[in-house]
């Protein structure tokens, strides 16, 4: 144990799930050099016949702060980690918590390039998402973005059986599933081809990792009532289940466009959709722009089941729905928003830009469609009123229908 005038020196060294591994003669003496060892229960299991007499091991746990706390009292600490520790791994836990600290490496295969080796399966082209420790969003993204190829890291509750049926739940059916549990193992590693209908209904062994592989030429979702050939920009009207079939609760097709590229979608991370209604708004906006996280109210119950039938329907997970009155929800426990579209108010809407503009982000931006004077004096009001800036608007009118007028404030 030491004052600690200098960055503590890490080893880091990468180890498959083999229970024998095989350690070249350098690794072996820097391990029988070292003091002061770290690592996950199951690396202390692989690794312990070859630590030292009287070496201290500190069990890598969460909360890390307790962990941390105790490597700062150490100048020179040997880590194991699992296969490469760069790769989503603890070598970046240590960059981004010990910026100081010197870190040599020595990986080995990461467990997806393992898994591809086995299958003898090129993977410069593999997309690698991480759900361990995760949320679902890059792996939404993934999908609707159409990606060929996936190399997903899992956990103990996003398994393989999981992922393939979120998957089949969106429409994404085209994909076939290789699966790989304990791999390095020579005992209990396990490599299995399935189509994820199978999949969806197994269970397997942790630890595992996948690969999921587009059949050739299918880049659209198979969804039943999926249409084949989205078109690139604008889902038509008629493609939504709609509100007790009302034609007039939906934001239309050219509205709903303009209204998108009112919010500035492509370079924000946070969007709230306030009355979401169909769901047309948000979908289209996870659609065009995956990377968005989306967060849609509906005061009205039924508005579950329509996002949820919409959403499937043109594979669009990811979508966090919120029903409830939005001027009680809890808004604390969201990602506060950069843009933020009032679809619904209720007769409500000043004290909603009221709500919205306390969470409301630096630069961000409130886009409202009025369809009456009335309605567009109450924005402007609730606008000056928030200490919002008011923008130019956008006057359209489609078909029979009364001209709309696109609204925009933004957030000082």
């Amino acid at each position: 144990m030491t004052d600690h005038h200098h960055p503590t020196q890490f080893i880091v060294i990468g180890l498959d799930d083999s229970p024998a591994p095989y350690l070249p003669p350098s690794i072996q003496a820097l391990i029988h050099e070292g003091k002061v060892f770290s690592g996950g229960l199951r690396h202390h299991d692989i690794i312990s016949a070859f630590l030292p007499e009287g070496a201290e091991w500190i069990d890598i746990t969460v909360p890390l702060d307790a962990v941390f706390a105790r490597y700062e009292t150490y100048d020179h600490i040997v880590v194991f980690a699992s296969g490469d520790p760069l790769f989503f791994g603890f070598a970046n836990t240590i960059r981004r918590r010990l910026p100081e600290a010197g870190i040599q490496l020595y990986p080995t295969f990461n467990s997806l390039q393992t898994l591809a080796h086995r299958l003898v399966m090129p993977y410069d082209d593999m997309r690698t998402v991480s759900l361990t420790g995760r949320p679902w969003h890059e792996f939404d993204r993934a999908l609707i973005e159409r990606t060929p190829k996936m190399g997903i890291l899992t956990d103990r509750e996003h398994t393989p059986a999981a992922i393939a049926r979120r998957m089949l739940d969106y429409g994404y059916t085209h994909y076939t599933m290789y699966v790989g549990e304990h791999l390095g193992n020579p005992e209990r590693e396990r490599i299995r081809r399935l189509e994820l209908q199978e999949a969806a209904e197994l269970t397997f062994e942790y630890p595992n990792c996948l690969i999921v592989h587009q059949y050739p030429d299918t880049y659209t979702p198979t969804h039943p009532g999926a249409r084949i050939n989205l078109p690139p920009l604008g889902i038509p009207d008629e493609e939504f289940e709609l509100l007790d079939g009302r034609t007039r609760m939906i934001t239309k097709a050219p509205i709903r466009l303009l209204t998108l590229s009112a919010l500035e979608l492509n370079r924000r991370v946070s969007f709230w959709d306030v009355g979401f209604c169909t769901g047309s708004v948000s979908i289209e906006a996870k659609l065009q722009f995956p990377h968005l996280h989306v967060t849609s109210f509906e005061i009205r119950p039924e508005g579950q089941r329509l996002m949820e039938v919409n959403s499937r329907r043109f594979g669009t997970p990811g979508i966090t729905i919120l029903i409830g009155d939005f001027l009680e929800a809890d808004l604390d426990t969201i990602s506060r928003p950069d843009a933020v579209f009032i679809g619904g108010h209720g007769g409500h809407l000043k004290e909603m830009i009221a709500r919205i503009s306390h969470y409301l982000l630096p630069g961000g931006c409130i886009v409202f469609n009025s369809v009456s004077e009335e309605s567009k004096s109450l924005f402007i009001e609730g606008i000056r009123e928030a200490g919002l800036r008011l923008l130019s608007g956008t006057r359209i009118a489609v078909n029979e229908y009364n001209p709309i007028e696109i609204l925009k404030a933004e957030q000082q």
